[in-house]
């Protein structure tokens, strides 16, 4: 019998998640121990916070420099009215606490810099990318690199249509067996080279950053508010899903959402570049060269 080190309120609390078989108090558990980072505390980063701090993920980090609002109000559903003007990570900790009261919940109310990226991501189990800045996603990327790798569960929402992907973690088993140029597993069923293969990671996809006058966020092109909420709860879900071992990662793919067509789909994304300077096995990506950068 799988031993349960949850107390009788935890068990009352998370009861519905914990009857599913392949969640259980194991994964519970797993949730308990996980430090998990948002960066972003807006469309993107409201609902996944409250997601991951109500299924019991017991340690949340959030990161922005922004406050509330008026014009926020229709995407960002964690803040009020009485909240404009104050800053976002202060409000969405008011209101995750309020919901569980058990997460330990840290708090910058600063912009990510490569002179803080890496300091403030040590220590993470999984990073969440809701920003809808260009640059902060190759600071993010990179700084997740050089500190792990760490998981990094990147969501966008513009307009009617939404996207998201994980970088930096590895192949679920079935895509990577499924894979034409798999390697063939040993006797004992093992292979480091396949358990070892991963994504790629955001350099990769895009190496050369965009002109910034070619790229627009939500005040640029606007979005409809449930877009982001839609997103940020699969980040939330995925975050789950890489913590606890559940059901099988969107890593290595793209999921794409056009809320105007009623239409989603996953198409898979380029294999990792063999020159990244970022996650190639011969960059030589860290802490300090993140801060040069």
């Amino acid at each position: 019998m799988e031993k349960c080190e949850l107390s009788n309120g935890e068990i009352a609390r998370y009861s519905r998640q914990l009857i599913i078989p392949e969640f259980g108090p194991h994964g519970q558990q797993k949730l308990a121990d996980s430090r998990v980072l948002i960066v972003g505390c807006g469309g993107l980063g409201c609902p996944a916070a409250v997601y991951l701090a109500a299924a019991g993920v017991s340690r949340l980090t959030l990161v922005d420099d922004d406050v509330v609002e008026i014009s926020n109000l229709h995407r960002q559903v964690m803040h009020s009215e009485e909240k404009v003007g104050t800053p976002k990570v202060e409000s969405l900790a008011e209101r995750l606490r309020s919901i569980n009261h058990h997460v330990n919940i840290t708090t910058h109310n600063v912009h990510l810099t490569n002179q803080n990226a890496c300091e403030i991501i040590a220590g993470h189990d999984v990073v969440l990318d809701c920003t809808d800045n260009v640059a902060t996603r190759y600071l993010l990327n990179d700084a997740c690199a050089a500190c792990g790798p760490i998981p990094l569960v990147s969501g966008s929402a513009l307009r009617l249509d939404g996207q998201l992907t994980v970088y930096l973690t590895a192949q679920p088993p079935s895509r990577i067996a499924a894979a034409p140029d798999a390697p063939k597993r040993d006797r004992k069923g093992e292979d480091e080279g396949l358990m070892k293969r991963r994504t790629p990671c955001y350099r990769c996809i895009h190496p050369i950053p965009p002109p910034a006058a070619s790229v627009q966020g939500c005040s640029d092109a606007g979005v409809i508010g449930v877009v982001p909420g839609i997103i940020g709860t699969m980040q939330a879900a995925e975050t789950i899903k890489i913590l606890t071992g559940i059901g099988e990662s969107i890593a290595g793919r793209l999921f794409i959402m056009d809320m105007a067509k009623n239409t989603t789909r996953s198409v898979e994304l380029r294999k990792p570049r063999p020159d990244c300077k970022t996650c190639a096995p011969s960059a030589q990506i860290s802490p300090e060269i993140v801060k040069q950068t």
